[in-house]
């Protein structure tokens, strides 16, 4: 279970999150929902340790979490960005295999035998090889998310899973994130689609622009 409690974020001067309280319990999928410039990007940051929080307490199973701390990080929090961030001059199942062998020292052959495991799980067993130039929109979605959980996170995050994407395929990353659920996976996702956001969430959080 996650528990986030009093964060606070401000960018020159300007106060972006106030007080932001919620709860995320194992197993289910948290929607963080609200205007353009209101703070959900930024809140989903903060979580993650992309950006520094100015106040605030992260409590991941009962224990205080420094989302900062990247040694201890590494197995908490998975991110599915915006643009995928897929690095160009790998290969689909290299893509997924680099931080396993760089950061959590897995072996080649483990790290391999996960990625594709995990290619095989999303729909994907046959591109392995290729690189994101030859992929679709849907595709590069589907290895963002495999990179993510090739690190085997206890949570999984996306900023906006759908905004770079055909609204056709709205429906397919809706269903992928809905199966992942029912493995037990554990989902934050930022969204300005509440369409989307009302279909998958367990439950919805709502930031507004703070004047």
């Amino acid at each position: 279970m996650l528990k986030v409690e009093n964060l606070k974020k401000s960018f020159g001067g300007r106060q972006i999150l106030d007080d932001v309280n919620f709860t995320v319990e194992d197993g289910n999928i948290l929607t963080i929902v609200g205007p353009s410039g209101a703070g959900k990007t930024t809140l989903l940051r903060c979580i993650t340790g992309l950006e520094t929080a100015d106040s605030g307490t992260f409590i991941i199973d009962g224990q205080k979490f420094n989302p900062q701390d990247l040694e201890k990080s590494d197995n908490v929090m998975g991110v599915v960005f915006q643009d995928f961030n897929l690095f160009p001059h790998l290969s689909v199942l290299e893509n997924l295999t680099l931080a396993p062998i760089m950061v959590t020292k897995q072996s080649k052959a483990a790290a391999q035998e996960r990625g594709l495991q995990l290619l095989k799980q999303l729909g994907l067993q046959d591109k392995e090889n290729l690189y994101p130039y030859q992929l679709s929109g849907g595709q590069k979605q589907r290895v963002a998310i495999a990179r993510a959980l090739a690190m085997q996170p206890k949570i999984l995050c996306y900023d906006e899973p759908t905004s770079a994407l055909d609204p056709n395929l709205r429906d397919e990353v809706a269903n992928l994130i809905l199966d992942l659920k029912a493995q037990g996976v554990t989902q934050l996702v930022v969204t300005h689609d509440m369409e989307f956001a009302k279909r998958i969430a367990d439950k919805m959080l709502t930031v507004q622009a703070l004047d």
